[in-house]
C-alpha cells in the first residue's frame, strides 16, 4: 500500500491515520508518528539540553508509540499521550544526570537547530531583535527548575490545554496552573528589560494589584467577571500595570512562534527504520483494534 498523501495535520486526517495504523496499516502508522518527530525532538532539546539526548528522547518515544499504538484508546489527545511518553523518557534523562546536566543548549548557543524564525516584516533590525528575544525566552525556560519548565512548555509553548498538560504530567489541573502562573512570571520578569525598556526597572507603585499574575490566572479562566472587570478598569487608568500585562501577552505570543527544532537528517533515516523495524517484527495481534 502506497503511504497516505502528507496532508496538513488536521484532527480529521490524524483521526484518519490513527485509525489505519491501529488496523495495522504500517504507513499510517510511520506518516502519523513522523508528523510529530520535530516536535517531540525540540521539547526533548528544551526538557534536557541536550541535543544527544533529545535525539535518543524522539526515537525511544516513536518507537514506543508504535509499539503500544494498539493501546491508545483515543481517551485523550494523541499529542497528549506522545508527550506522556516522551515526558517519561525525559525524566530518566535526567535522574541519570542527577537532574543537573553539565551543559544546556540554548537557541543562542545553537540556532542551527532552530529553524523557520518568525518571518520579520519590519526589516533587519526588527528580524535581529525577534532572534534576541527568542534566545532569551529559551534562556529563561531552561533557567526554570523542572517542574516548573515542563508546565509551562506542554502548556504555552507545545500548546496543550491544561487538562492535558495535568493528564501528561500525572498532576491535578489545580497544581498546573499554580505551576504556570509562577514559571509565567519568572519568564516575564527575565524578559522584561527587553519587552518593555519604559517600566522594566520601576518597581510596582504601591496599592497595585499583581496584574501579571492576574492576567495569567484569566487566561486560565479562573478569575470572575466582577474581578475581571475591577482589573480592566484598574488597567485603564494605570500605565505601568498597563505594561506589565503587555509584556505577559507579548511573552506568550512569542511563545506562539517559538522556531521549530529539527530533526537532523541522519536521526530521521533512524527514526524511519526503527518504525519499519517494530512494524515487521510485530505479531499481526497488536495491529488490532482493542474495542
Amino acid at each position: 500500500m502506497a503511504a497516505p498523501d502528507a496532508h496538513p495535520n488536521t484532527e480529521a486526517e490524524e483521526q484518519r491515520l490513527l485509525e489505519l495504523a491501529r488496523s495495522g496499516d504500517r504507513n499510517a502508522l510511520e506518516t502519523l508518528l513522523l508528523r510529530y518527530q520535530d516536535k517531540i525532538y525540540g521539547y526533548g532539546m528544551r526538557m534536557c539540553g541536550h541535543a544527544a539526548d533529545a535525539e535518543d528522547v524522539a526515537q525511544d518515544t516513536l518507537v514506543a508509540a508504535a509499539r503500544a499504538i494498539g493501546d491508545f484508546r483515543g481517551e485523550g489527545a494523541f499529542a497528549s499521550w506522545l508527550y506522556q511518553i516522551a515526558r517519561s523518557f525525559c525524566v530518566k534523562k535526567r535522574r541519570r544526570s542527577k537532574f543537573a546536566p553539565a551543559h544546556e543548549e540554548s537557541l543562542q548557543q545553537n540556532p542551527e537547530r532552530f529553524q523557520n524564525l518568525p518571518d520579520s516584516s519590519g526589516g533587519p533590525d526588527e528580524h535581529l531583535r525577534r532572534r534576541e528575544l527568542v534566545a532569551a525566552l529559551n534562556q529563561a525556560i531552561a533557567a526554570l527548575p523542572n517542574h516548573f519548565r515542563e508546565v509551562f512548555l506542554l502548556r504555552d509553548v507545545e500548546g496543550l490545554s491544561t487538562e492535558d498538560t495535568a493528564k501528561v504530567l500525572g498532576l491535578r489541573v489545580a497544581t498546573v496552573k499554580t505551576r504556570l502562573h509562577r514559571a509565567r512570571l519568572a519568564i516575564r520578569n527575565a524578559l522584561a528589560p527587553l519587552l518593555d525598556t519604559t517600566h522594566a526597572a520601576t518597581p510596582r507603585p504601591p496599592g497595585c494589584p499583581d496584574v501579571a499574575l492576574l492576567l495569567s490566572r484569566h487566561l486560565e479562566g479562573d478569575l470572575s467577571p466582577r474581578v475581571c472587570e475591577r482589573m480592566e478598569r484598574h488597567l485603564d487608568r494605570c500605565d505601568y500595570c498597563r505594561g506589565s500585562c503587555e509584556t505577559l501577552r507579548q511573552l506568550l505570543a512569542l511563545c506562539k512562534v517559538q522556531p521549530v527544532a529539527r530533526v537532523p537528517a541522519s536521526l530521521q533515516q533512524k527514526l524511519r527504520e526503527a518504525l519499519r523495524e517494530v512494524a515487521l517484527s510485530a505479531t499481526s495481534g497488536l495491529w488490532k483494534t482493542r474495542l
